[in-house]
Formats: C-alpha cells, sequence, structure tokens
C-alpha cells in the first residue's frame, strides 16, 4: 500500500466544463478540519483515500459542500451500477424504513421473499437457492463452508480448498486465508495446509506463460500432493479486482470440466462482476459455463450493505433450521433498496449498455496504454471496468508511486479515482457506473490521459 494522501489543501487549475468544476485548492480548507478529525479518531487503515469530503452524488458526478464536482470513476468501489443517488432506490428506502420496519432478523417478510424470489429468476439454474447476507466477505465465507460442510458428509480427509494466487476475497479470516496475496495474510501468523493457491492465468501481469494452460492448475495441485479427491471447493474471482484481470475462456471451461469429474463445487465470486458491470448481467458468463455457488454483493443495492450466495439447492441446504444464520440476512431496508436497484439495471438494459459504452472505454483505456507503454504495462477488462498497470519504466516491476501520483492529479482535475490497488498496489481502476453518459466518460479518460502525460513527462 501507498502512502496516505497529504490533507493539506493543494493548488488547483480552475476547471469549468459540463461535468467537472475544481474552483478551489484540493481538499477544500474548510474540509481540513473535518479530515483531520477523521484522521485522529479513526485507525490508520481508514486512510489512503483521496482526500474529497463527498457531500452529494448523483449520476456519474460526485460533488463536495464547496461547489467542486467531479467525474466519478469509482461507482463508490463499484457500488452504484445504477448510478449515485437514483431517486427510485431513495423512494424504496424510505418506505420500508416509513412503515416502520427496520429489522426482523430471520422472522419472514415480504421484501425478502420478493427478492430472494428475483435473484432466483437470474440464477444459473431454476430452482437454485438464495442465501441473503451483508457483505462480500460473508458470502464468501459462506461459500467455503458450504464446501467444507460437504467435505465432511463425504468423509474427505484433509479437505483442501482451493483459489488463485493474487485473489481478493474479503477481510475475514476464511475469505483471507483463501485469498491470494500474501501479504494480508501476514496478520493470520501460522499456515494452514487446508488452503492452496494456484496461479492465475492473467496473461501476464503477474503469471507466466506456462500458467495460461489448465495445465498449470493440476501441476500446481501435484506438486503440493493434493489428490483431486481432496479438494473441497474452488473459488475464483470472475475477474481479479485489483487488476480487472479476466481468465482465458478456454481455462475456465477446462477447470468446470476438472469440478465435473471430480465432484468438487466451483464458485464464482461475482461481487465485483455482478449486476452489469462487465456487459453481461454476471460476469461469467464471458466463460460460458455455470458455476455452482455464486457469491455476490456490491452492486446489488446501489449503496446499502447487502450481499448474497446463489447456488445449488443440494449444497445450500446442508444446515438444519437455526444453524447458518446472520444477523442483518435480508434487512428490509436493504432488501428494499436491492429490488428498486435491480430493477433498474434491467428496465434500463443498463447490461447492454455497459457493453456497449465499454466498448469506448476499453478502446480508449487501450489506447492509453499503448501511449504510455514504457510506464503502462498493460490495461485489462471487460465492460465498464478497467485497469491500468503502472511500472518502472520499460520494466515489468510494479509502480506504485506513479499510479499515487496519477490518481492525486486526476482528482485535482476533477476526475474520481480510488487509490492504487491490483499488483503491487499500482493499478489505476476505472469503474464508472452503468449509467455514465457518454461524453462524461469521453472526457474523464481525455483528463486522464493528459494528467498521465503530465506525470511522465513532468
Amino acid at each position: 500500500m501507498g502512502e496516505p494522501y497529504s490533507i493539506q489543501p493543494q493548488a488547483t487549475t480552475p476547471i469549468s466544463t459540463r461535468w467537472r468544476s475544481i474552483q478551489s485548492p484540493i481538499p477544500h480548507p474548510d474540509s481540513v478540519a473535518l479530515l483531520e478529525q477523521l484522521r485522529a479518531g479513526e485507525p490508520v487503515c481508514m486512510e489512503g483515500q483521496p482526500p474529497v469530503v463527498w457531500d452529494r452524488a448523483a449520476g456519474a458526478s460526485v460533488w463536495d459542500a464547496w461547489g467542486n464536482r467531479w467525474i466519478d470513476l469509482t461507482s463508490g468501489v463499484l457500488i452504484a451500477n445504477a448510478g449515485h443517488g437514483r431517486p427510485e432506490i431513495a423512494a424504496a428506502i424510505t418506505e420500508a424504513a416509513a412503515r416502520p420496519l427496520l429489522t426482523t432478523y430471520c422472522f419472514p417478510h415480504h421484501y425478502r421473499a420478493e427478492l430472494t424470489a428475483l435473484l432466483r429468476s437470474l440464477a444459473p439454474r431454476p430452482d437454485d437457492k438464495v442465501m441473503l447476507l451483508s457483505t462480500g466477505s460473508e458470502a464468501d465465507e459462506l461459500c467455503l463452508k458450504l464446501c467444507r460442510e460437504q467435505a465432511r458428509r463425504r468423509s474427505v480427509r484433509d479437505a483442501v480448498f482451493v483459489s488463485f494466487t493474487n485473489a481478493f476475497h474479503g477481510r475475514t479470516l476464511g475469505s483471507q486465508r483463501a485469498g491470494g496475496i500474501p501479504s494480508l495474510q501476514e496478520w493470520i501468523g501460522y499456515p494452514d495446509p487446508h488452503f492452496l493457491t494456484v496461479p492465475f492465468p492473467d496473461g501476464g501481469v503477474r503469471s507466466r506463460p506456462e500458467d495460461n494452460d489448465f495445465a498449470a492448475f493440476e501441476r500446481t495441485l501435484a506438486a503440493h500432493n493434493v489428490a483431486p479427491e481432496r479438494v473441497c471447493g474452488v473459488i475464483s474471482e470472475t475477474y481479479q479486482g485489483g487488476n480487472s484481470s479476466f481468465a482465458p475462456p478456454a481455462y475456465m471451461q477446462a477447470l468446470r470440466a476438472w469440478c465435473d469429474r471430480h465432484g468438487v463445487p466451483l464458485i464464482m465470486d461475482e461481487v465485483q462482476a455482478g449486476f452489469g458491470r462487465t456487459g453481461t448481467f454476471w460476469g461469467y458468463e464471458h466463460y460460458n459455463i455455470i458455476p455452482d455457488l455464486i457469491s455476490c454483493g456490491k452492486g446489488i443495492s446501489g449503496g446499502l450493505p447487502l450481499s448474497a450466495v446463489i447456488g445449488r439447492r443440494d449444497l445450500l441446504d446442508q444446515f438444519p433450521p437455526g444453524s447458518m444464520t446472520s444477523t442483518h440476512s435480508g434487512n428490509t431496508v436493504c432488501c428494499a433498496a436491492a429490488l428498486a436497484n435491480i430493477r433498474l439495471i434491467l428496465n434500463e438494459q443498463l447490461t447492454r449498455r455497459a457493453a456497449t459504452l465499454g466498448a469506448v472505454m476499453q478502446e480508449r483505456a487501450a489506447a492509453i496504454q499503448h501511449r504510455f507503454s514504457r510506464v503502462i504495462l498493460a490495461h485489462h477488462g471487460k465492460g465498464l471496468v478497467a485497469s491500468l498497470h503502472c511500472v518502472r519504466p520499460g520494466t515489468t516491476e510494479p509502480d506504485p508511486h506513479l499510479a499515487w501520483q496519477v490518481i492525486g492529479e486526476a482528482v485535482r482535475a476533477g476526475v474520481m479515482l480510488f487509490a492504487p490497488v491490483g499488483f503491487g498496489g499500482a493499478s489505476v481502476k476505472l469503474c464508472p457506473p452503468l449509467t455514465i453518459p457518454e461524453d462524461a466518460l469521453r472526457e474523464a479518460l481525455d483528463a486522464l490521459e493528459t494528467v498521465f502525460a503530465n506525470v511522465v513527462h513532468g
């Protein structure tokens, strides 16, 4: 991770366009006291994002309280797929809160019934079941639990859960065990032989050429003496979140066939990829496969804490009543928001829009990468998610300093980005709301290209 951005105001060049307005130093001087208050009262881990105090957001725009306006390329970290501040979602939240019905624990309510029915209609199998949870980490933890329980019932000895290098599945113990980023596991303090990571075939950002063939999966299992019958589950992000990297379709199809041969559940982590983001409703559709379990969240509700696991009923029905619950599972207000949000995505055909407008973004991102190929190793992504992987000039060594500089300058130029992510913390990630106007997207990408030119050529 990089150093936190300074909260001391930095001069900006005034900008006034249809979509951007920067008329003060960033951060605004009047916001510094609040930023200092947060730094004094919160742990250091909460620092690191550009020092802009968000006041409101609508569509693909973000404002502070002093009139500065940004084109948003974050979607609130891939949450606002249907756009920020949608009145339809706000109205649904208000209606649920005014009933009043704020919580039910696991007691039934009609919002939960409607939402699970809607998600089942979008599931890969007509008889799939749905469990609602609160976060993506919780959803991935549940998938892990279901796989290990199935192995226990089958008397599998020393069951091993398989995931991929550089993967991110959450912040909790099990989800970080399943993750593939060693630095995020250091706090655990001890290895666990019941988890194994195999190389992710990312096309050369981190992987070797031979890793892009499915034979690498089987070689890695054999090298660690993990027989197929010991594997209790395999999980993969549909695209690796930090780098927006997709696996080759042939690899994922071979993985699906391998799991079928050995009776191993295949989990697709759709927390970032779902709800139209990649130009298909579920990102795994790009691979022409059907997973056994789907974990999803982020874009499900438009901003409220909600996640879900969708999948085979034989896996989800393993635990008896009352033994696998979550305090906020199917929270009324969150369910109401999710219903409104998903209906917007469907009714406004935002998945199709992500594919169409995504072609524009991917073409421009590729052009930026080509122009600055000495410092941008690759551009990955599909639909309205992309990453530019920054490296030291002429090498494949990640350059987080360059990525932090670019993002800081972009924010001062009226383009909202979040802190660098991905391999070496050096990827600049682009993920606007699926509703972003095309001219706003083009303006943001023009500004980003100018920022790269200014930072690289100084």
